[in-house]
């Protein structure tokens, strides 16, 4: 693995740089991350900034990951390893494969388990929606769509609009939130529509 090649390319969807592991919430919540998108690996011993620290101790953060993995992730992760030699440091490597029993849960600090997904070089917290979505899909489930007026009316839309929210979606057919989120899981499963998710919005468009 050429470290400083993939330092460059800068944190992404797929990498995450830690000078060191402080807690198990926190390397969970970014573990969990990885496995509910694209997979990814984390550069231990690597600051922010792209900085080549090393780690003070291997086994204490291979010790952090792996309880983290198999405490604090459900289902549980399986990390995988890897001793990067630096000049005299040594950069921990820890891969995360894109999981095919999805959505995996972090233990936040709040006691409680959350699904996060990947966004660019941020762990979101995921909606109820996309949680649904990587649900179904993990579960291989067959998805039956009718196309009522609820489901035209929307796919109208979203011909003569670019995209189109929850909230906006419930109001404009005065439909309950979860009816919404039902039709709105199904066409995303079936292909009809696209969900986008930022760090501060959610939104569909048509595929």
């Amino acid at each position: 693995m050429n470290l400083k090649r993939l330092i460059l390319e800068g944190e992404s969807t797929t990498l995450d740089f830690k000078k060191t592991i402080t807690s198990f919430e926190k390397i969970a919540k970014t573990m969990v991350s990885f496995a509910n998108t694209k997979g990814g690996k984390l550069l231990i011993g690597v600051a922010d900034d792209g900085t080549i620290k090393g780690v003070k101790s291997e086994d204490e953060e291979r010790y952090m990951i792996t309880q983290a993995a198999t405490l604090y992730c459900r289902p549980q992760l399986e990390p995988i390893f890897e001793e990067i030699f630096w000049d005299d440091k040594i950069v921990l490597s820890v891969q995360i494969k894109e999981s095919d029993i999805k959505p995996h849960y972090a233990l936040g600090e709040d006691n409680k388990w959350w699904v996060y997904i990947r966004i660019k070089d941020h762990s979101v917290l995921a909606s109820k929606i996309v949680v649904d979505v990587l649900s179904k899909e993990s579960s291989g489930e067959n998805v039956l769509i009718e196309y009522s007026s609820k489901e035209k009316a929307l796919l109208e839309y979203l011909a003569c609009n670019d995209r189109i929210t929850l909230p906006e979606y419930t109001k404009m057919l005065n439909i309950s939130k979860r009816t919404a989120s039902r039709i709105l899981v199904n066409l995303v499963l079936s292909g009809v529509i696209r969900v986008h998710t930022t760090e501060k919005l959610e939104f569909y468009t048509a595929s």
